[in-house]
């Protein structure tokens, strides 16, 4: 892994935002994405915030990628583009919690600050037979200090990197290398044959389906896109005009909406079509889109749509799911 080892705060700190929520083969070729185009953290503060959404395409969680660009630009006004040396400091970054805080300190300045993620939680869980919930604020609590307490405080680099190696390779969440594991003979999970019930959450995520019906419109060469604001999913990113509806529905049902009637007004529909179901999970909702190619025959007279060449549209900043349509585009007849 291309960071391992890394001493460079701000590659640690790139990394570790990278990482959450990403699978490490994934990660790695946005990591040396990023690193070759923004080497250093004033390169990335300078960057225009669209180049930086457009080059974490296909990442997700975008709420990351704009905390990352936020927190480059203060390092560069308030540190002059150095990266904060003590845990506290760290700590305060936008979007760094107390793990990436832990993670930069321990890693660019060996400090002895405990990092507790994913690994960590499942092996000091099964190790010490932990049953109490990692997700509750009791866990929490429980494990970052046990975890604090079992640091080796003067190789605190070496000692975190171990901990979450150890649970990446050998202590792994569904098939554990239990039998050849040379901790096995103190491990109480597995001397009480428990290992498969830890570590415990608390919590089962509940999820929200959303219907989007993305309206394609085309007016010769020319097609529309917005920015998306709100504070929602995909903030900052683009979309094609888009109506939210509680179900799937058809044409005669979309077209009768408020929200078609302020899309387009007076303006005339010359042909749509309609294309396949495009689904996407994130972390807390299910979104369920289509995709409407429509003609009409003048211009949309909205401030908010941008009006651009069909053939520019890869120059923007889409969520996944509409990523996805533009590159299959399997439109059906309607």
């Amino acid at each position: 892994m291309p960071w391992k080892g890394e001493k460079n705060p701000y590659l640690i700190w790139l990394s570790e935002i990278i990482l959450q929520q990403t699978r490490v083969e994934q990660g790695r070729a946005y990591f040396l994405k990023f690193k070759e185009k923004y080497p250093t953290i004033t390169d990335l503060a300078h960057a225009p915030e669209e180049e930086v959404l457009k080059m974490w395409e296909g990442l997700g969680y975008y709420s990351r990628v704009r905390n990352l660009h936020f927190t480059a630009k203060q390092i560069a006004e308030k540190y002059d583009g150095v990266f904060p040396s003590t845990y506290p400091e760290i700590l305060e970054l936008k979007g760094v919690g107390a793990y990436t805080a832990a993670a930069i300190a321990s890693f660019a300045y060996d400090l002895p600050h405990a990092v507790v993620d994913g690994n960590v939680y499942r092996v000091l869980s099964r190790f010490f037979g932990i049953r109490t919930p990692i997700d509750s604020t009791q866990g929490k609590k429980q494990f970052t200090q046990l975890a604090q307490e079992l640091l080796a405080t003067k190789q605190a680099a070496t000692y975190n990197q171990a901990i979450m190696d150890f649970g990446a390779i050998q202590c792994m969440p569904k098939v554990p290398l239990c039998k050849t594991c040379p901790m096995s003979t103190k491990c109480l999970a597995y001397q009480s044959n428990i290992v498969n019930e830890l570590p415990i959450k608390e919590k089962k995520l509940k999820k929200r389906t959303r219907y989007f019906n993305y309206l394609v419109l085309e007016n010769g060469d020319l097609t529309y896109v917005e920015k998306r604001l709100e504070k929602d999913i995909w903030q900052h990113l683009f979309q094609f005009p888009m109506i939210e509806t509680s179900h799937l529905v058809e044409f005669a049902q979309l077209n009768q909406t408020s929200d078609w009637q302020q899309i387009f007004g007076d303006t005339q529909i010359i042909t749509h079509s309609v294309s396949a179901v495009f689904k996407q999970t994130l972390s807390h909702q299910y979104i369920v889109a289509r995709f409407w190619k429509i003609s009409i025959d003048q211009a949309i007279k909205n401030e908010k749509y941008i009006q651009t060449n069909q053939k520019n549209l890869t120059t923007f900043a889409f969520p996944k799911v509409i990523d996805r349509y533009l590159k299959d585009n399997s439109l059906l007849l309607f």
